[in-house]
């Protein structure tokens, strides 16, 4: 039997994803590092949606929006607040949230910029290299933050890309800490811990009571000794610190105790949003009165299911089940 919980309210960049299975060949004329993630204009953005082998499927992403996604079809309660612009995309983008029970209430719109989009390119061993457009996201102004988009909310989500901005930041886990939530925080990808490594220690040390990293990033907050030592370093700043593993599974950690879960390996087509829906998956056990354990096991089915299908978009099929083996 679940515990009562309250709302979990997501807070990143509204994208619509462009999923794209390409060759290594392909992958190899994209400037950048493989497995990476960079930010792109619009003109950079089109370019290479007009190379692409086939036209790519949309869905609804950006990390935080997954985590709240799939934390909403487990059946917890839960809203985004994230930006679009006033077109087509961010309307679709909207009602496919709403669709999957996450309220919209806290958006907020641009009346010119488009919607932001980020490009997966997908190679055949599924890994994804990501390139991303923010567009209306990048527009988010500390001022449109208010106390009515952190109402009824007992967490608060936040992705890592948000520290490029850093007073919208601030504003952010301010606002969270003052309505009386906890704090999570995903750390998004190596890139941001190293430009942002000192504001993110300064700000996990006061703010975050949750801090999610991938075996790269944890490393990358270490200085590059290695993900043991991003976990130690990431435990001293935060109540519990998770590095996600992949197919080696998770640790998590909390009080000097570190906590070891498996993951459920399956073959997988496509790793895209596997991080963020383990997360989903370990805030509706947290939330919900699971311990450490328990919790992680809940990510690590969730994980388990997104890595099955192109994009971060679990069918609809596939919730009974996962509701049923992560049920409290």
């Amino acid at each position: 039997m679940s515990t009562p919980a309250g709302k979990l309210l997501g807070v990143g960049s509204a994208l619509v994803d462009e999923l794209a299975h390409v060759s290594e060949a392909f992958l190899a004329t994209v400037p950048g590092r493989k497995g990476g993630t960079e930010l792109v204009d619009y003109s950079a953005m089109s370019a290479l949606l007009g190379r692409l082998p086939a036209v790519p499927v949309r869905a609804p992403g950006g990390s935080a929006a997954n985590t709240v996604v799939g934390f909403a079809r487990l059946g917890g309660a839960a809203a985004m607040l994230a930006k679009t612009g006033d077109d087509e995309a961010g309307r679709y983008y909207r009602q496919a949230l709403a669709a999957a029970g996450v309220s919209v209430a806290p958006f907020k719109c641009h009346p010119a910029e488009p919607t932001g989009r980020c490009l997966s390119l997908i190679t055949p061993d599924s890994q994804r290299t990501m390139r991303t457009f923010l567009g209306a996201a990048a527009t988010l102004a500390p001022a449109e933050i208010t106390p009515a988009d952190f109402a009824g909310c007992a967490y608060v989500h936040v992705e890592g890309y948000q520290l490029f901005n850093p007073e919208l930041m601030r504003r952010i886990l301010t606002m969270a800490r003052q309505a009386g939530c906890r704090v999570s925080l995903d750390l998004a990808a190596p890139e941001v811990v190293r430009a942002c490594r000192d504001l993110l220690a300064e700000l996990m040390d006061q703010h975050v009571d949750v801090v999610f990293a991938n075996e790269d990033e944890a490393s990358e907050f270490a200085g590059g000794r290695g993900e043991e030592a991003g976990l130690a370093a990431l435990a001293e700043l935060c109540d519990i610190a998770v590095v996600k593993l992949g197919v080696r599974g998770a640790w998590i950690r909390q009080g000097g105790r570190t906590v070891p879960v498996k993951a459920h390996v399956v073959p997988a087509v496509d790793t895209t949003g596997a991080g963020d829906l383990w997360g989903a998956g370990f805030l509706y056990g947290l939330l919900h009165g699971a311990d450490l354990a328990r919790a992680g096991d809940c990510g690590a089915r969730l994980s388990s299911a997104v890595v099955r299908v192109t994009g971060a978009v679990i069918p609809d099929a596939e919730w009974a089940r996962l509701r049923a083996e992560c049920h409290l």
